[in-house]
């Protein structure tokens, strides 16, 4: 009985101390969390799930799963576009450091430094003749930091400088980013890793931060960076005063992009270099509550009256916007109209995210004529597949593709019009 209570004494005090150390050490406690998560590969599984109908105004939207994935996706790149689909031409890049090629998996080539800390992974993926880049979270001694890496040498092409607030209250889901190839350039969308009200917020109308920018980079100088063994790599800022873009792409040489708001306000913005468009300045959502971080104030509404530019529609409230591209052949022949399609996530319960939402756009593409909104359920929308400089894909039978977070690829394709 002695020796029971004796066990029993230490179990229990091994319990309260692991209790104390767990709750005094958080950031420990994140570390071993990422080393765990970084070292952990997605579950992939081919699968032909029982297609969905959703109705639209105008057509039916019919979804089915063929792909199982259970890690957030980066990029996801379809490498064989003339040919029909076929999943062994996927490049799936997760957020956890992993490409699947070929349905099979491997890490990619990145720094110790590479964290998923704070909601951190790789954000999106560069692509540049037989070169790929990822752009990336890092944390090094309480820094937290974003950088450039290609992931064939893992060499680090830029780093950013150091987060100005403290550890807890940076959110790598800030980071939003996404590219696209625009003439001898390449644009990378970068945002601003804040949680709620922080200081982060203030590095978009900075000029010497890359956070809140769209940066644009010359390809010539990308590549020399790797070829020459070059240290470093200048680049230009194209626009600033961005919040979370997360979302890039080309309709007739004009740029859009979409980003997340605050609470509220999330954005399609017609991009266009030089401009400002306002983040933390001006917004049409409002700041979190005390709850959250914030006071739950608002901001200035008006972009135009205060210097900046307005976007072409803001969401109130939010939807959790993600990606942007342009529409598919089957619907610019239907509509007639310059038409771009955007994914959402969550958005919240007055007005849930889900959802395909499609803007048509008057001839000069300055203005949003109209916008459907198309629930598909409870799918977390994050990525269109793509080509290697982010246009869509779509296969012979019009069908495109996109990732669901953690839940895989699915097939879309639209018919029944009206």
């Amino acid at each position: 009985m002695k020796k029971f209570l004796i066990i029993f004494l230490v179990w229990f005090i091994s319990i309260i101390y692991s209790i104390i150390w767990t709750f005094e050490n958080p950031e420990k406690i994140e570390k071993i969390k990422n080393i765990v998560k970084k070292n952990k590969s997605a579950q992939v599984e081919v699968t032909q799930s029982k297609s969905q109908t959703f109705i639209a105004n105008s057509f039916n939207v019919n979804v089915t799963q063929v792909l199982k994935v259970s890690d957030k996706t980066a990029f996801i790149i379809n490498n064989s576009p003339e040919e029909d689909f076929n999943l062994i031409n996927l490049d799936i890049y997760t957020q956890k450091g992993f490409l699947i090629n070929n349905l099979k998996q491997k890490k990619i080539k990145l720094p110790n430094y590479f964290t998923l800390q704070r909601n951190g992974g790789v954000k999106t993926i560069i692509s540049l003749e037989d070169m790929k880049f990822a752009f990336i979270s890092g944390s090094q001694s309480n820094c937290f930091f974003a950088a450039l890496i290609e992931i064939n040498s893992g060499k680090e092409v830029f780093r950013s400088q150091c987060l100005p607030e403290i550890p807890k209250n940076n959110d790598f889901n800030g980071l939003g980013s996404s590219n696209v190839h625009y003439e001898d350039k390449i644009l990378l969308s970068v945002g601003t890793p804040e949680k709620h009200v922080s200081k982060n917020s203030l590095l978009a109308q900075k000029n010497e931060s890359i956070f809140g920018k769209i940066l644009e980079i010359d390809k010539t100088l990308l590549k020399n960076a790797i070829d020459n063994n070059s240290n470093g790599l200048d680049f230009n800022f194209f626009s600033k005063g961005h919040r979370v873009p997360q979302g890039l792409t080309i309709m007739k040489n004009k740029i859009f992009n979409v980003e997340h708001g605050p609470k509220g306000g999330d954005e399609l913005n017609l991009v266009i270099k030089g401009q400002n468009y306002g983040w933390p300045n001006v917004s049409y959502g409002t700041n979190y509550l005390l709850d959250n971080g914030g006071d739950g104030s608002s901001y200035l509404v008006n972009h135009k009256k205060n210097g900046f530019k307005e976007p072409l529609f803001a969401f109130v409230p939010s939807i959790g916007i993600s990606s942007l591209n342009n529409c598919p052949k089957i619907l610019n022949e239907y509509y007639k109209k310059p038409c771009l399609m955007a994914l959402s996530l969550y958005g919240n319960n007055l007005r849930k995210g889900y959802s395909l939402i499609i803007f048509l756009l008057n001839e000069k593409m300055n203005k949003v004529e109209s916008i459907e909104k198309i629930l598909l359920n409870d799918l977390v929308l994050r990525h269109f597949v793509t080509d290697e400089k982010n246009t869509l894909y779509e296969d012979k039978k019009g069908n495109i593709y996109v990732s669901v977070d953690k839940k895989g690829i699915y097939k879309i394709n639209f018919s029944n019009f009206r």
